[in-house]
């Protein structure tokens, strides 16, 4: 850390240093919150609230099933597949009570990814919304899973309003396609067989595995990152820290619209809120723009998470500048590059900083953020956490100088264990102590870093190295533009050219107004050679810009 001056412009009141044996396990703070905020609101979902007791009672019972009824043993897994709805966090704890590690599942995922997912994982019982569960069908008897939970939308609504909502969206709206799966148990059924189960405390510590956390499979297989319970505490302490400045116990609302099994959500909205007593209000599909804006005027929120694309989205209808912000005290941006005019917009609108926040499913997720006391820079991912080191390399593993190119490689614990049964791969990502990201980055004098881009989808033009990351910040910038993804093309001449797939916000903008644009912003090798026009663009289940699938499209042509 010596090589930057970060220390210099640190947050006042953040600590340096944080302690990752604060506690032994997730299980002990998750008892802590439950006897310090007992009759407080912890989630609501859809008009309906689930207290810190509640969820204390609800999650016993479901742990008291997976040990006593299903049999399971300390370190089996257990998959959750499902979005924001109040089973998921009872799912969750429950499973942590048992000693068991949860295995994330995304709900959009195809029966070939499932499959590859539950196989490698070795997950013995499954949590599955019922829209998803003919996938399940094809290829269930292809895993290990013996036990098959499933749930409906409407499952823990209270009053008619369930059996209502499970009715609409399986008659009305059609959305759960048929399946058989005959030896499948009810939620409700499993939740009620646990109240009369015994449950069993179990020993948990710090190198214990809490969660099997896929990545994405951008670079190839699906690999489960291995993230222990201390790895999860390591960071949620690091989170908190951050936001201490703003933060009271017992005082904030936050909107969780990225998805619980995502990393990101996972540690900064559940866990990191859980502490300190805040009300999460889970949004089960924020891609319905006008139900969510519904929501956020709803509720007075303090704390609001997302992508790029969420708060681009959301800037971009018109009723969302109706919200009444006034109790907005932090809004924060990960898992993809913030675009600088994004984040204009979004000061503009609400009054309050978008602070970009950098990390890897890999490191429990956040390494590097954004100060939220306004002091922020623009286009940069902050500085890192307290107990986290970054450096940059260059291709012989060197520390490059301050304001040179080089890949960010981290260290601190929040770190994960490695890759679940693939040593071969963990082997890859380390160096010694510290992992290797694959993104390339500068820092500045302050401390500050800018993520240029990922190494792997770098663009070589005529030898000189150009960022998708910039290109798409200067086509985003364009006031017709609404999306931008940009990938490079082969070219005979220059080895490869940029190609750019714009979503226009306006019809009128033509290639040729976009291209001079860029010539205006641009050196003239950076400049995109190609422009595609297009309805839509193709996105992670949290909303990142697929470039991998556009340069597959592309090859594919």
């Amino acid at each position: 850390m010596d090589n930057y001056s970060w220390f210099n412009h640190y947050p006042t009141g953040v600590p340096r240093e944080i302690n990752p044996d604060n506690y032994a396990s997730i299980l002990e703070l998750f008892e802590e919150c439950s006897t310090k905020y007992g009759d407080m609101v912890a989630y609501e979902n859809m008009g309906t609230a689930l207290t810190f007791n509640q969820l204390d009672t609800l999650s016993e019972h479901f742990a008291a099933y997976l040990q006593k009824v299903v049999g399971l043993q300390k370190g089996d897994r257990v998959a959750i597949q499902m979005p924001n709805l109040l089973q998921y966090p009872i799912a969750m704890f429950g499973a942590l009570r048992a000693g068991m590690t949860v295995v994330n599942t995304n709900p959009l995922y195809t029966s070939r990814e499932m499959e590859h997912q539950f196989k490698d994982s070795g997950a013995k019982v499954l949590i599955i919304l019922a829209n998803f569960a003919n996938n399940l069908e094809k290829i269930l008897d292809k895993t290990d899973i013996s036990t098959v939970i499933i749930t409906e939308i409407g499952d823990m609504l209270k009053g008619l309003k369930g059996p209502l909502v499970n009715f609409v969206v399986k008659k009305v709206k059609k959305m759960v396609p048929p399946y058989h799966l005959p030896d499948a148990l009810r939620f409700k059924s499993v939740l009620k067989a646990g109240k009369k189960a015994t449950y069993d405390r179990p020993s948990l510590h710090g190198e214990d595995i809490a969660f099997l956390q896929y990545t994405g499979g951008t670079t190839g297989v699906a690999k489960g990152a291995m993230l222990t319970h201390r790895n999860i505490i390591a960071n949620m302490e690091q989170i908190s820290g951050w936001m201490i400045p703003k933060l009271r116990e017992k005082e904030e609302t936050v909107i969780t619209a990225l998805p619980l099994y995502h990393i990101f959500a996972l540690t900064v909205n559940c866990l990191a809120m859980l502490k300190i007593g805040a009300k999460n209000i889970l949004i089960t599909n924020p891609r319905d723009m006008k139900a969510f804006i519904k929501d956020l005027k709803k509720y007075p929120f303090t704390v609001l998470t997302g992508v790029n694309t969420l708060f681009n989205g959301l800037l971009n209808q018109e009723e969302f500048k109706n919200v009444n912000f006034a109790s907005l005290k932090i809004a924060v941006g990960g898992g993809m590059a913030v675009q600088d005019a994004v984040a204009l917009e979004w000061k503009k609108v609400t009054g309050t900083a978008l602070a970009e926040g950098y990390g890897l499913t890999e490191t429990s997720p956040v390494l590097s953020c954004n100060p939220i006391d306004d002091s922020e820079r623009l286009g940069t991912i902050g500085l890192p956490l307290p107990s986290t080191e970054i450096k940059l390399i260059d291709d012989d593993d060197q520390v490059v100088e301050v304001g040179e190119v080089g890949e960010i490689c981290a260290r601190g614990p929040q770190i994960m264990k490695g890759y679940w049964e693939r040593p071969d791969e963990t082997q890859k990502v380390f160096l010694v102590d510290w992992i290797r990201t694959g993104d390339m980055g500068v820092i500045d004098e302050d401390g500050f870093i800018k993520i240029v881009d990922r190494k792997k989808e770098m663009i070589c033009v005529s030898g000189f190295n150009v960022y998708p990351n910039e290109v798409e910040n200067v086509v985003s910038s364009h006031p017709k533009v609404l999306e931008v993804g940009a990938i490079g093309v082969p070219d005979e001449r220059s080895t490869e050219v940029v190609k750019v797939y714009v979503v226009k916000k306006d019809e009128s903008l033509e290639e040729e107004e976009l291209i001079e644009f860029c010539k205006e912003n641009m050196t003239g090798y950076k400049v995109p050679k190609y422009v595609e026009f297009r309805k839509e663009l193709p996105k992670s289940n949290v909303g990142k810009i697929l470039r991998r699938v556009l340069k597959e499209e592309e090859e594919a042509q």
